[in-house]
Parts: structure tokens; C-alpha cells; sequence
């Protein structure tokens, strides 16, 4: 039943979308019938869901512009689709970025790249081995260097530049100078495949401070100070492997922002954003100033993906993603 008002809430934005904001066609989604209008209603009184007048005023909030398509481009934007997932199905997701001019997709479960290949989306990065389970712990070894090895195979038949990889989380007796070590030395031996296959390893830098979410902070994760992560990175020292810069995560733990951008953009290869605190929307209720974050960004040369990871709130979450890319698109 939960689903119900959530289905209902949907149906009718999209109606109301269509009414308030027409979109050219050919769009990726069926055009308002009287058959959808009438499916909306009947799940309606199953739950509770949003007035015409909500859903018009979600539209202006924080000033975003209903008919906004991303128009610049100097910013490769994409999307990390688990944010997303209590909302669309990843083609759905898919589907709404290619319609507001995303130029790529990551955090979607591989089975869906051929759809979303097909829609004229780039993927911007491939998952491996997850967080928890990083190279600092030596019982992780060989599931990361299988993982990151499958992980290269994949990015290299769907064509895309990246590979996340994590330090992993630490553990108890665990010697901070062998963790650095043991984690230099697997990557180490992953890279040669990466170098040749032209792929990057990059290693995200997460915060442990939020402990209030499982996907909003990583309370225990090895490689929660970006500068520690920086010099990981020069240890290996190969072009091939960079720093996942999110963000978020650097505002949560480190700060100033956009010195570390201007000081480290020769290690970075790939971007996350999100708002802070409590990584949703970039909007006023949060304290990060993304313009000219992204300015910064351009300014440095960098021309890779720089992918919006926000948990959306607002009640209608392509409103989210449409202001998410319009603050993006500087």
C-alpha cells in the first residue's frame, strides 16, 4: 500500500508536467490521456498526494526554470542513479536525463547500459568492490583485484573512462602504515591492465563524520581525509589512477573546496555532487556554493563527468534533478 500514493503522486506530476510545461515531441514518455489522468485519480484515494497547486509550486522553487534543458555543456553532467532508484527504474531515470540534455549515467545495475547506451548516454563510471570492502584489509585482497579486474573488463566494452575504487573501512589492530601500504600494492598490481586498456582507477574519498544515513556517511571508512587519499594516489603514481573528488564529502570532512580543486587538479578524475548537510538538493537549505565551485572546475581544464549524487527530497524528484542540472550548467 505504501506504494500506492507514491505510484498516485507520480502519475499526476507527470500529468500536471504535461499540462503546465509541453514538452516538443518526440518525448520519452506517453502524452497525458484521459486513462492516465482517470489511474491517478483512483490511487489517489489510496493515499495522500500533492494539489495542483503544490506540484506548480514545486516548480519554482529555488528559481528553477520548467522548461530548463541543459544549453552550456561545459560541464559533462551525469546522474548517480541509486539516489534515484525509490523513484524511477533506471531506464525511467534514463529516459528523464536524456531529456534534459544529461550527457551520461553511473550507479545503474549493468544490465541496463544497452537501453540506456541506446538513448545517447555515456557511462560515466563503472562500480567494482564496493566501500566496505577496500584494500587496507589484507582479507580483502583478492576480491578487490577480481573485482577491479572485471570492472576494467566492463568499462571497456561499454566505452567508459572509469573505475571507482575504495580504500575500504578500517579495522580493529589495524596499522594505518600497512593499510597505506597493503592498499598501494593492490592497486599497484591491478594497474598495469588499466594503464593498457586506457582506463582510470578512481579512488573516492568519503566522509565519516554523518552517521545518521548508511549512504550519507561511512563512520570507520580508511580514506576519509582527502589529503591522505592525495597522497595515496602519489604512491601509486601512475596517470592512470586519480581522485574521485566528492564534493560533498571533502565539504563534510575537509573544507575549502575550492583551494583543494585549484591544488589537486592534476590528481583528479572524476566529480560527485550533493548538497550539505544531509546530502540532498543543492539548494538554499544547505551550505555549499556550487557555481562557482564549477567555475573552478572548468577553469582547471578538466573535461571529465562531473556526476550529481543528491538523495532527492522535493516532492517531485525530476523538478530536483531539472534544478540540480540548471545550477550546474554554468
Amino acid at each position: 500500500m505504501a506504494q500506492q500514493p507514491r505510484l498516485a503522486q507520480q502519475i499526476l506530476r507527470n500529468c500536471f508536467r504535461e499540462l503546465t510545461n509541453p514538452l516538443p515531441h518526440p518525448y520519452p514518455f506517453p502524452m497525458l490521456n484521459r486513462r492516465r489522468l482517470l489511474s491517478g485519480a483512483a490511487l489517489l484515494a489510496a493515499g495522500t498526494a500533492l494539489t495542483p497547486e503544490e506540484l506548480i509550486a514545486q516548480l519554482k522553487r529555488a528559481d528553477v526554470d520548467p522548461e530548463f534543458v541543459i544549453k552550456n555543456g561545459r560541464i559533462r553532467q551525469s546522474i548517480m542513479g541509486w539516489c534515484f532508484r525509490d523513484h524511477f527504474t533506471a531506464v525511467e531515470l534514463a529516459q528523464h536525463c536524456k531529456a534534459l540534455g544529461f550527457a551520461g549515467m553511473e550507479g545503474i545495475p549493468r544490465e541496463a547500459y544497452p537501453e540506456v547506451k541506446k538513448l545517447g548516454l555515456d557511462i560515466s563510471l563503472i562500480g567494482s568492490h564496493g566501500f566496505a570492502k577496500g584494500p587496507c584489509n589484507p582479507e580483502n585482497h583478492d576480491e578487490v583485484v577480481s573485482k577491479l579486474n572485471e570492472a576494467i573488463d566492463v568499462a571497456v566494452e561499454v566505452g567508459c573512462p572509469s573505475v571507482i575504487t575504495f580504500t575500504g573501512m578500517s579495522f580493529d589492530g589495524m596499522d594505518k602504515e600497512k593499510a597505506a601500504q597493503r592498499c598501494v600494492d593492490t592497486w599497484k598490481e591491478v594497474l598495469p591492465k588499466a594503464e593498457k586498456a586506457g582506463i582510470t582507477l578512481v579512488l573516492e574519498h568519503l566522509n565519516s563524520r554523518d552517521d545518521t544515513h548508511p549512504m550519507k556517511g561511512h563512520p570507520g571508512y580508511f580514506g576519509d581525509d582527502v589529503d591522505f587519499c592525495i597522497d595515496l594516489i602519489k604512491r601509486v603514481g601512475s596517470e592512470n589512477f586519480k581522485l574521485l573528488f566528492d564534493i560533498y564529502h571533502v565539504s563534510v570532512m575537509n573544507g575549502d573546496v575550492i583551494r583543494r580543486i585549484r591544488q589537486y587538479k592534476d590528481f583528479i578524475g572524476h566529480y560527485h555532487t550533493a548538497g550539505n548537510p544531509g546530502r540532498a538538493e543543492m539548494d538554499d537549505t544547505q551550505e555549499i556554493n556550487y557555481p562557482p565551485i564549477l567555475k573552478e572546475i572548468i577553469k582547471t581544464g578538466y573535461n571529465g563527468f562531473v556526476a550529481q549524487e543528491f538523495i532527492p527530497t522535493w516532492d517531485d524528484p525530476v523538478t530536483a534533478l531539472r534544478h540540480a542540472a540548471q545550477l550546474c550548467d554554468v
